[in-house]
């Protein structure tokens, strides 16, 4: 049966961010994402995971200027020493806290001029990329990459399942990996269950989330069948995780009966 992680920075928004652990547990979650660590003191995260016997499995790398609109900087030509700092900073975190992925945004990119600008990009992306891979490989810890929509985040530099694997296969690294967020994949290409029928098996795919689609909100609302995937996703035997990573219409709690029903019916 497919594992479920509570994402704590989109889910719970009812509780402070450190009353968020208590909440995910007490609806049984066993596992939490989220954007950031960089906060908070990662003692006390740790604390909150094992008072409320969670596993952190997934966070990101610092994104830049977060707060001045920036969405990571792997991608971006002359900040490879900012970004690989970050991925130092972030592996630290990674130890305290026992998490095994770390997200790297690639970041917002202007439309490339001319093909040596996008060639530009591209190849600080892939050095980066590299770096960390090697980097986190020290630490048992994978590097992944996302495929995000361009209507919720205009100008991603990496926005389709081919060109997120193509950079995976090139850089070569075996701990590097696809982030395959089932939201914004169906926003960008559809096809979803062909997507994961091709892409899970060749062990590329290292995390999953999903949300409803066009409204980010429960998996069940919106125009993707949820029990559906999550089957698929169990036929094929996937052994990550998937982050549950959308904003609740209501209160996070009561808008769970999808998952209360899913778990019902497979136990």
């Amino acid at each position: 049966m497919p594992r479920f992680a509570a994402n704590l920075s989109m889910m719970y928004t009812e509780h402070p961010f450190l009353d968020r652990f208590a909440a995910a547990s007490a609806d049984g979650f066993e596992a939490v994402e989220y954007l950031f660590p960089y906060e908070y003191d990662a003692t006390e995260l740790r604390r909150r995971l094992d008072d409320h016997g969670l596993r952190q499995v997934l966070f990101n790398a610092p994104p830049g200027a977060w707060d001045s609109g920036e969405r990571g900087i792997a991608a971006l030509p002359g900040r490879e020493k900012e970004a690989r700092s970050g991925i130092d900073r972030a592996l630290e975190y990674a130890a305290a806290l026992g998490c095994p992925r770390v997200h790297m945004m690639a970041g917002l990119v202007q439309p490339a001029a001319t093909p040596a600008d996008a060639a530009r990009h591209r190849a600080a992306y892939l050095a980066n990329l590299a770096w960390a891979a090697e980097r986190a490989a020290a630490a048992d810890v994978d590097i992944l990459i996302e495929p995000i929509n361009g209507r919720d985040m205009p100008g991603y530099f990496l926005t389709r399942q081919a060109e997120a694997h193509s950079v995976v296969q090139e850089v070569g690294a075996p701990n590097l990996k696809v982030q395959l967020d089932l939201y914004h994949c169906q926003i960008v290409e559809g096809d979803l269950t062909t997507t994961l029928r091709r892409d899970v098996p060749t062990g590329r795919v290292g995390h999953l989330q999903i949300a409803g689609v066009p409204d980010r909100h429960e998996p069940d609302r919106g125009e993707l069948n949820a029990r559906h995937l999550f089957d698929v996703i169990d036929a094929l035997g996937f052994d990550g995780w998937i982050g549950c990573e959308y904003r609740p219409r209501t209160g996070t709690s009561e808008g769970l009966g999808w998952l209360n029903d899913y778990r019902g019916d497979n136990t």
